[in-house]
């Protein structure tokens, strides 16, 4: 059974997902911690289905490592197989993201390697795409430019504003998320072998 932490910053809809996802006995997938950066809404689904959580508060910038280190701490304590950051909206630090390489995986609004970073929604839009799309990817020391995972276009309709477009993407993310857990757990997509390319 591969065990799993989930990071979160806000309401946490891939960590519901995901969660719901393993109630079921047949997946292969166990989600034993989430923690967040700060006090996120999206807690309450960890407390809903009976998960422990923690919250390591982010204090700026400047306290990145100490942050990246007390966050390294409490994962540790689970030991998890891999963790997936579910809207998680602060860089690791490179020691957390190499304590856990290639085991740590992220979801994000775009066809990577488009329109990578914090607004990928808001981005294609502004760059007038006629399709965007959603994409599972290994987390490395860059910005949204790991390995690529699990990725699906989405087209960007006529009068689409960053709500509509983004509320279309979600339900692939989760998707392509949950699947890409369940390839994971039962030995189908190899983290290390998709990290060496």
């Amino acid at each position: 059974m591969l065990t799993v932490a989930v990071l979160i910053s806000g309401a946490g809809s891939n960590l519901r997902a995901l969660l719901e996802a393993a109630n079921d006995p047949a997946f292969p997938a166990r989600v034993v911690v989430v923690g967040a950066d700060r006090d996120a809404s999206g807690l309450a689904h960890a407390e809903e289905f009976g998960i422990p959580s923690f919250v390591v508060p982010w204090r700026g910038a400047a306290e990145r490592d100490a942050w990246g280190a007390e966050l390294q701490e409490q994962l540790q304590v689970w030991q998890p197989d891999l963790v997936v950051l579910s809207g998680l909206m602060k860089l690791l630090p490179a020691a957390v993201v190499e304590a856990w390489s290639p085991r740590i995986i992220n979801t994000h609004p775009a066809y990577l390697p488009e329109f990578p970073g914090a607004h990928g929604v808001r981005d294609a839009l502004a760059a007038g795409a006629t399709r965007t799309g959603a994409s599972v990817i290994v987390v490395d020391n860059g910005v949204d430019s790991g390995p690529v995972l699990a990725q699906e276009r989405v087209p960007v309709l006529p009068g689409d504003d960053e709500h509509t477009l983004h509320e279309r993407i979600k339900p692939v993310e989760r998707r392509l998320l949950i699947d890409v857990v369940r390839r994971i757990a039962v030995g189908e997509l190899d983290l290390t072998a998709a990290s060496a390319h």
